[in-house]
Order: structure tokens, then sequence, then C-alpha cells
């Protein structure tokens, strides 16, 4: 799959549209970003590219990562660029590395699900049974974890049960692009206060939605 798959829609059962949990998340306020930008800005780099392509490397490395866990799978790499088939390759080989000594056994990877009770989707990277226990993981490519990475793995894991797949653990990996990033791995047993913050984020989008209607 190249770097031009379709954005996903989430949609329940009677075909209305909802948001997805990124969608969600991004009414958080988020100032190590603004600094970053502003950074960057200062730098004379032109942001909006910077940012693609590292998004492009980061789409890469989590494909290549999750074909790592099926024999035989091939991942197209046409659409890329050298160098970002080179930095991708860089986060595949740090989730190769924790992923050698463990026993997996993959359930779902980046699977679409919708809850009609919430009204919204979710697309998690992995799930699946790591050493015996039910595990979601999330891949991040970047310079950290960050607290934002919390709420939004609380409300794939609201997903997986509602869709009658139980979770023992949330694994948030950070697999790393660049030498001045680095790899940083974080279990989270207990996510419900983070899900309380997630209801909350859903409740402002609502809102927001709604207001945008009443002064259209």
């Amino acid at each position: 799959m190249g770097k031009t798959k379709a954005h996903i829609r989430y949609k329940l059962k009677d075909g209305t549209r909802v948001p997805g949990s990124t969608t969600i998340t991004s009414v958080l306020d988020k100032p190590a970003l603004k600094y970053w930008a502003n950074k960057i800005g200062l730098q004379g780099i032109d942001i909006k590219k910077f940012v693609d392509d590292k998004a492009d490397i980061g789409t890469l490395g989590h494909e290549i990562s999750i074909a790592s866990l099926y024999p035989g799978a091939v991942v197209n790499t046409s659409d890329y660029t050298k160098n970002q088939i080179g930095l991708a390759e860089n986060c595949a080989v740090s989730f190769f590395e924790w992923k050698k000594d463990k026993d997996i056994e993959v359930i779902l990877t980046e699977t679409p699900l919708v809850s009609e009770r919430h009204r919204y989707g979710g697309t998690m990277d992995i799930y699946a049974k790591v050493n015996g226990k039910h595990e979601l993981i999330d891949l991040k490519t970047g310079s950290g974890i960050y607290d934002e990475y919390f709420i939004q793995v609380a409300s794939y894991r609201q997903l997986l049960n509602e869709h009658n797949y139980p979770v023992d653990r949330v694994r948030i990996l950070n697999i790393p692009r660049v030498e001045d990033e680095s790899f940083a791995e974080q279990t989270v047993v207990n996510t419900d206060k983070y899900w309380q913050v997630f209801l909350k984020c859903l409740e402002i989008y609502n809102l927001r939605k709604e207001i945008k209607k009443e002064v259209a």
C-alpha cells in the first residue's frame, strides 16, 4: 500500500458519519507543538513540506513494522523517496528489536472500528496476544510519548471492548526516525481516567460542531 491510501471515513450502522479519535483529540491544546512549529519557522523551513515529509516517513515506518508481523508480506515503497525509505527503515529496526524476544499472535492490525454508543471511530495499529496477554499496541514516530497519546489509546481500548475484544494491557511504542529521536516504551494497565478525558474532548467536539451549524 502506498502513501496515497484513502482517508478512513467512520460510519454508524445507519450510515451516519462520525469523527475519528485523532480528530476528536485535536481539540486539545498542544503547547509543545506550537513551540516546535515556531522554532522550525524561524529556521526558514517550509513547515507544511517538513510536516508532510515526516508524516510520509511515519506512515511507511508503520507499514514496514506491521508488515513484519505477517511472514512474506511486501510493502510498496514506490511512492516514497530514497531518504524517506531509509528513515522509515530506521523506525522499523526499533520495532524489530522490540518484538524479537516476544511471542506475538496477531489478531487485528489497522482495523477501523466504530462505537455505536459513543458515536466515534478509530483505527488502532496492532491488537495481539503478546506473551499470552491481549495487548493494544500503538506505534508513534517522533521525539517522544505525549499525554494525548494516552487519551487516544483509551478511546481505542473502548472500541475494542465494545466489539468484544478484551484488553489486558495498552502499550505505546515510539519508534525513532533519526539519531536525535529515541526509542521509548510506555505500558498502561488502567486507562479509565484517560477515557474520561476523551469523553470530554468528544463533548467539546460535538458542541463546536453544533455552534458552527447555528452560525452558518
